[in-house]
């Protein structure tokens, strides 16, 4: 009988701790659930959280990045169509310069220019060759003379007020000898020809020595002035002299010239010029290519610096991301805490005996 009630209270005691346990694994389950809730809501929060804020750097970012772009972009685009401008504009100055080559031809087929005497004459002859630029008329050669020769080709120097080196040139026509001349050889009397023909010679002379003292003044001139005869027979009757067209070179640094003869030197000249011209305006075209050069090399610089902040920006937002895995692998490690284990029987409570 004893050991019968014995065996009904350890029956009793066991079923009342099974009870008690029961309860407590109900209530270590519902806070576990609860805590469960409180991490997912919590969880869900950062993530939209996250979400939000990364969504907010990116349109930031690129809200910054487009219109820094667009700038830097429209500047450079600017700044190329510019110089790509003002190269086109350099080629077609270039161009026309290299249009009027074609003048040489006149020297080639002996083109004669005719005109009036004397000045006249060399005017036109100029005024047909020459821009107005490239001489003057009524020119002081010498620095402080009053002396004026009639006509000067401006020529490129280091004269340091005018930054020109002059070339005198004046007409002379010494008709009354010239026309004694005629005379005589159309009398065919060969000792009137030789007088009038030594006459001559001493007008051209005479004038290509006051020529010399006149107009001719190194470094502000030429070292040599040009003499224009108007008329092919005159300048012929000067070259017939023997040795008299040397002397003039060499005693009074003065050229004589006719109508073709001048008009070939000032064809070499202006093509002199042109050449010149053309040179400087390659120039211009080559710094202008070199800046455009220049141009392209900032926009390079500026295209890889913002391809460096895109880059900074990009592992900004990779950091974010392995931030957030982080986060959500330990609360995950959370979750998956394991469930109490019960305790032995031994660890049990045992209920005082009846």
């Amino acid at each position: 009988m004893l050991i019968a009630k014995e065996r009904t209270s350890a029956r009793e005691a066991r079923d009342e701790m099974n009870r008690i346990m029961s309860s407590f694994a109900g209530v270590q389950n519902a806070q576990f659930e609860t805590l469960r809730g409180a991490v997912e809501q919590r969880l869900e929060r950062i993530q939209q959280d996250n979400s939000a804020k990364l969504e907010q750097m990116r349109q930031t970012v690129d809200e910054k990045l487009h219109a820094t772009l667009e700038k830097r972009l429209s500047e450079s685009f600017k700044v190329v169509s510019e110089r790509l401008e003002l190269v086109h504009k350099g080629l077609g100055e270039m161009q026309s310069l290299a249009a009027g080559v074609g003048d040489l031809k006149k020297v080639l087929a002996n083109v004669k220019t005719r005109g009036v005497m004397g000045e006249v004459q060399l005017a036109a002859l100029l005024e047909q060759i020459l821009t107005p630029e490239q001489y003057e008329t009524n020119v002081a050669t010498r620095p402080g003379s009053r002396e004026r020769v009639e006509f000067a080709i401006k020529l490129p120097g280091h004269d340091p007020h005018t930054g020109t080196v002059w070339l005198p040139i004046d007409a002379k026509f010494p008709l009354e000898d010239y026309q004694r001349l005629q005379d005589a050889q159309e009398a065919a009397d060969p000792a009137a020809m030789e007088a009038a023909a030594k006459a001559l010679e001493a007008r051209v002379r005479l004038e290509a020595r006051a020529m010399a003292e006149k107009y001719v003044e190194p470094p502000a001139t030429t070292d040599f002035a040009l003499l224009y005869l108007p008329f092919e027979g005159l300048y012929a009757e000067v070259l017939r002299r023997p040795g008299l067209f040397e002397q003039l070179q060499r005693d009074c640094r003065v050229t004589v010239c006719g109508p073709t003869t001048l008009s070939a030197l000032l064809n070499s000249l202006q093509m002199g010029f042109r050449t010149l011209a053309i040179e400087r305006r390659t120039s211009e075209v080559w710094q202008v290519l070199a800046a455009v050069k220049s141009e392209f090399g900032k926009f390079a610089e500026v295209l890889a610096s913002t391809k460096r902040q895109l880059q900074a920006v990009a592992n900004s937002i990779d950091q974010a991301e392995t931030r957030t895995r982080q986060i959500e692998r330990k609360l995950k490690d959370v979750e998956a805490l394991p469930e109490p284990e019960e305790q032995p029987a031994a660890n049990v409570v045992r209920l005082p005996q009846e």
